[in-house]
C-alpha cells in the first residue's frame, strides 16, 4: 500500500536526482526532522541516470575542488554506511598535457590542489601507457596522476544517498508533480502538487534542467539551459579493464573510461548545441535525444587518434542527453533573494555526480543555519542578475559554456558568446580610444586601451599577454600624471528615508553619521562577524544616503541592505545604477585636470578626502567625490547620464595638454593591488573579519546601537596576536606573474594561498595578497623571521612580505 502524501513538513525537496537526494540524505544525518523529497516520475530519472559517473577531484576554482574532494570522500564509505551497493571504483585519473600551455596550466593547477590535500603527481608518457596500454602518447609530454581519483554508479549512489535520507525518517514520494510554490507575504508557505497541498517552511527547487523554468513560476531567476551532451560506446575491446584510470584528454575535448568491458568516450566539445529552448517537456523521463552524426563526427574522430583501437571497434552507442548549463559555468545554490526560504540547488554544469556530495553538505547546512558552512559566493544565487534570465542570451551562452572545463582556462579569459548585453553611454567613445572590452555582469568595459594600429583582442597566455606594455604605460600614467577610467558600470543605490541613517549605521562596521557631503568607508558583516560587503556610503541629505559598489555584487548589495533595514524602520531603497555615469580622474595631476574645466576650490582644506560636492564643468553640473581605489590623488565624478558625452569630451579635449590617458581594469586592479587594496569576494568575504583583513580601522565599535556582526568582532578583538591575517606579497624575481590560488609557503610549508595577484609596475614584480596563519600570532616580527615564497607550478619564487602597504604605506600621495 502506498504512503499518503503528508499535509505538512519542515522542508520539502523538489527533485529527485542526485542533488536532491544529497540534500535529503544530509538533512537527515544533521538530524533535521520532517523531510519530505517529491519527484516528479522516478528518482534519477532526468539527466542523473545517464551521468557518466566521473570523481575526478581538481576543479577549476577552490570552492568546486573543495566541493569535490568531499563526495570523493563521501562516497568511498556510502556503500558500507547504506548497505546499498554503489558501484564506486577507485581507479584513479589522468589528465593529458600534449601541449606546452596545457602542461603550465596542469601545473599551476595541481600547485593550487595540494592546498586542499588533492593528491596528485606528473609523470612521464610512459608511465601513462603503463596505465593506459591503449593510449597512443606521441603526442603527449606529460600526464597528473590523481590516484584517489574513482567513478560510481550515479543511479545506484543516488539510491544509496536516498536509503540513509529515509533511514534518517526522510520521506521520498514517486509520481507526484510538484505544480507551483505557495508565498505568501514573500516567504515560501509551502507547495502544490498535483495530489495536493503541502504547507511547509522551506522549499528547495533541486529540478535540474527544468529548474529555470520551475523558479520563473515564482518570479526567482535560475539562469540556466539545456544543451545536448555526448558520449560514444564502443563494442567490446581487448584491454578495457574496470581498473583503467579515468583519462582526460582536454586537447581532444574528450575523457575516457572503461564500461563493462567496453570504452566510453565522452566529449566536451567547444561549440556545443543549445537543447529545450521552448521549453523542456514534463513527461521526459529516461529519455534521450537524436544523436546528431554529422556535428559530432569530427570530434569523435579527432578523439579516436588517442585511442587507435577504437577504429576497429563497433561503436555500440552514441549516447545524446540533455544537460544544463550556467552562464558562468558556476553552480546555483542558496536562498532566492527575494523569498524568504527558498532554496536552489541546480545548474551543476555536468559535474553534478562529483558534486553531489559537496553540495548536499553545502545546502543542509545553509538550511539548517541560514549561511553556508564556508564562503561560496561563487556559487551563491546572489550572484546573478535578472538580465540572465533571458532565454536567448542562455541559449547562446550554453554553446560556450559547455565545453569551457576542457579549454584553456587562461588567466583573464573572456566569453565569446551572448555579449554586448549591457553597453555604456560612452561604449563608443572609448571604443575609439581603443579599448578592449570585458564583461562583467553583462556590461561591456574597457579592461585595457590598445594604441592607433593595434587591434584590441586578447592574445591569451600564461606570460605576458599582449596587453602587458599597454597595461604597464597605463599603470604608469596614474603614478605619475593623470588617468582617466569608464567606471559607470559601478551600482549605485539610494537609501533614503527618516530612518535612513539608523538603518545604515545597524548594517555599516563604520559610522555613518556624517556630514551631508561625507563619504564613509565601511564593510557589511553578518553576525559571525565576516565581511559581505566592502564598498562606500555618501551622505546626500539628511534622510538619503548614496551606496556604491562593484557590479558584479549588485543583487547582493543589494538585498543585503532590504533584508537588514530594521522592522518597521522608515527606510527604502531604490535602485539609480542607471541615473548617473561615473568617470574617474586618478593621479598627481588629477587635481589640475579638473581645475583647468572647473573653478571649484579642490585643495586639502576646501576639498579634504572623503568629500562630495556639486561642481561645474562647462555647462554641467557633476557631484565630484574625493577618493580612490588606485593609491593616488583623484575624483570619481558622478555625471547624470544625459551630461555624459559633453563632460567626457571636455575632459578629453582639455586632457591632451596633460597627455590624459584612458585606463581599463586591468590597471584599475593592478594599481588597487600595489596598495595593497582589497577586493571583495577575492581578497575578503564571508569567512574573513576586518580584523584579519586589517580593516578594523573600518570599523566604530562606540557608535549608539552598535552594528551587525559587533559582538563576533568583539570577541576576536580578545584575541592577540591573530591567528590569521591578510599579507602583501611581492616576488623578488621581476619575471614571473602571479594570478590567484597559487600556494604561499613559509619555512617550505604551504601555509595559505593567494587570493588576488597582478603585476606591480611601480614595485618592480609580482605583487598579491593572501592570508598567513600561525597559532602563536601573525605579526610583523614573525613575518620577518620566516622565509616567505609562493610557488607556480612546481616552481618556487622568494616574495617580500608586508603587513602594510608596501606602496605609499602612510598614504601621502592620496591626500597630497
Amino acid at each position: 500500500m502506498s504512503k499518503s502524501l503528508p499535509g505538512s513538513a519542515r522542508v520539502v525537496i523538489v527533485g529527485g536526482g542526485i542533488i536532491g537526494c544529497s540534500i535529503a540524505y544530509h538533512l537527515a544525518k544533521y538530524g533535521v526532522s520532517d523531510v519530505v523529497l517529491l519527484e516528479r516520475k522516478k528518482l534519477t530519472c532526468g539527466t542523473t541516470w545517464h551521468a557518466a559517473g566521473l570523481l575526478t577531484t581538481l576543479r577549476h576554482s577552490e570552492n568546486a575542488t573543495k566541493l569535490a574532494k568531499y563526495t570523493l570522500d563521501l562516497f568511498k564509505t556510502l556503500e558500507e554506511e547504506t548497505g546499498q551497493a554503489t558501484g564506486v571504483l577507485n581507479t584513479g585519473s589522468i589528465q593529458i598535457a600534449s601541449d606546452e600551455v596545457r602542461l603550465e596550466e596542469m601545473r599551476r593547477g595541481c600547485a593550487m590542489a595540494d592546498c586542499f590535500g588533492v593528491t596528485n603527481r606528473e609523470i612521464a608518457p610512459e608511465e601513462i601507457n603503463e596505465h593506459w596500454p591503449l593510449a597512443d602518447t606521441s603526442d603527449t609530454i606529460a600526464g597528473f596522476y590523481f590516484p584517489d581519483d574513482a567513478r560510481t554508479n550515479p543511479t545506484d549512489t543516488t539510491m544509496a544517498l536516498a536509503k540513509g535520507a529515509r533511514s534518517g525518517d526522510v520521506q521520498i514520494f514517486e509520481d507526484i508533480g510538484v505544480t507551483d510554490v505557495i508565498v505568501e507575504d514573500g516567504k515560501v508557505a509551502g507547495v502544490d502538487t498535483d495530489q495536493g497541498r503541502i504547507t511547509a517552511d522551506i522549499v528547495v527547487n533541486c529540478t535540474g534542467m527544468w529548474a529555470r523554468e520551475f523558479a520563473e513560476k515564482s518570479g526567482v531567476v535560475v539562469p540556466l539551459h539545456a544543451a545536448e551532451h555526448y558520449y560514444l560506446i564502443t563494442e567490446n575491446m581487448d584491454g578495457m579493464r574496470p581498473e583503467l584510470p579515468i583519462l582526460r584528454d582536454p586537447g581532444n575535448a574528450a575523457y575516457y573510461r572503461e564500461e563493462t568491458g567496453k570504452l566510453m568516450l565522452g566529449l566536451f566539445e567547444p561549440i556545443a548545441a543549445a537543447w529545450g529552448e521552448e521549453g523542456i517537456p514534463s513527461d521526459f523521463s529516461f529519455d534521450e535525444l537524436p544523436p546528431d552524426w554529422d556535428r559530432m563526427l569530427p570530434y569523435i574522430e579527432k578523439a579516436m587518434k588517442r585511442i587507435p583501437a577504437m577504429e576497429n571497434a563497433g561503436i555500440k552507442l552514441l549516447f545524446c542527453g540533455p544537460e544544463s548549463f550556467t552562464p558562468d559555468h558556476n553552480y546555483l545554490m542558496g536562498e532566492a533573494p527575494n523569498i524568504k526560504n527558498y532554496f536552489v540547488a541546480a545548474g551543476f554544469n555536468s559535474l553534478g555526480i562529483l558534486s553531489s556530495g559537496g553540495a548536499g553538505m553545502i545546502m543542509a547546512n545553509w538550511i539548517m543555519n541560514g549561511h553556508p558552512p564556508m564562503d561560496v559566493f561563487d556559487a551563491d544565487l546572489r550572484r546573478t542578475h535578472a538580465f540572465q534570465r533571458n532565454p536567448k542570451f542562455l541559449k547562446d551562452r550554453v554553446t560556450e559554456s559547455l565545453g569551457l572545463g576542457y579549454q584553456y582556462h587562461w588567466p583573464f579569459r573572456q566569453y565569446e558568446s551572448a555579449r554586448n548585453v549591457k553597453k555604456l553611454v560612452l561604449h563608443d567613445r572609448v571604443a575609439a580610444a581603443g579599448a578592449c572590452f570585458g564583461e562583467s555582469a553583462g556590461w561591456e568595459r574597457p579592461n585595457w586601451y590598445a594604441p592607433k594600429g593595434v587591434e584590441p583582442k586578447y592574445e591569451y597566455s600564461f606570460k605576458r599577454q599582449n596587453w602587458f606594455d599597454y597595461n604597464a604605460e597605463e599603470h604608469r600614467a596614474v603614478r605619475e600624471n593623470v588617468g582617466i577610467f569608464e567606471q559607470s558600470s559601478f551600482s549605485k543605490f539610494l537609501v533614503q528615508g527618516r530612518d535612513a541613517e539608523g538603518s545604515l549605521n545597524w548594517i555599516c562596521t563604520n559610522n555613518v553619521g556624517v556630514p551631508i557631503g561625507k563619504a564613509v568607508y565601511t564593510q557589511f558583516l553578518n553576525v559571525r562577524g565576516g565581511i559581505e560587503a566592502d564598498l562606500t556610503v555618501t551622505r546626500m541629505a539628511e534622510d538619503a544616503f548614496l551606496v556604491v559598489t562593484a557590479p558584479f555584487t549588485h543583487m547582493h548589495v543589494f538585498h543585503w541592505i532590504k533584508d537588514n533595514i530594521p522592522a518597521n524602520a522608515n527606510c527604502t531603497i531604490a535602485d539609480i545604477t542607471g541615473a548617473y555615469g561615473m568617470l574617474n580622474i586618478q593621479g598627481p595631476n588629477s587635481r589640475a585636470l579638473i581645475n583647468a574645466l572647473s573653478d571649484a576650490d579642490l585643495s586639502n582644506e576646501a576639498f579634504p578626502f572623503g568629500t562630495m560636492r556639486d561642481i561645474n564643468i562647462g555647462y554641467q553640473t557633476v557631484k565630484a567625490l574625493r577618493i580612490t581605489y588606485m593609491g593616488e590623488l583623484g575624483w570619481e565624478l558622478y555625471v547624470p547620464t544625459e551630461f555624459l558625452f559633453p563632460v567626457y569630451d571636455a575632459l578629453v579635449e582639455k586632457g591632451k595638454n596633460l597627455n590624459l590617458r584612458h585606463c581599463g581594469y586591468h590597471t584599475l586592479n593592478s594599481l588597487r593591488i600595489e596598495k595593497a587594496y582589497r577586493e571583495w569576494a577575492h581578497d575578503i568575504g564571508a569567512d574573513d573579519t576586518p580584523l584579519e583583513a586589517g580593516l578594523g580601522f573600518a570599523s566604530d565599535f562606540e557608535k549608539p546601537g552598535g552594528f551587525l556582526g559587533k559582538a563576533a568582532l568583539l570577541e576576536q578583538k580578545q584575541q592577540k596576536p591573530l591567528t590569521k591575517r591578510l599579507v602583501q606579497f611581492l616576488l623578488e624575481d621581476p619575471e614571473p606573474l602571479l594570478y590567484h590560488d597559487e600556494p604561499i609557503l613559509v619555512d617550505g610549508e604551504i601555509n595559505g594561498i593567494t587570493t588576488s595577484a597582478m603585476y606591480g609596475h611601480t614595485l618592480g614584480g609580482a605583487v598579491a595578497m593572501g592570508y598567513l596563519t600561525n597559532k602563536d600570532g601573525v605579526t610583523a616580527d614573525w613575518i620577518a623571521g620566516r622565509q616567505i615564497e609562493i610557488r607556480i607550478g612546481a616552481d618556487k619564487y622568494a616574495a617580500k612580505a608586508s603587513l602594510k602597504p608596501m606602496y605609499d604605506p602612510k598614504s601621502e600621495r592620496v591626500k597630497a
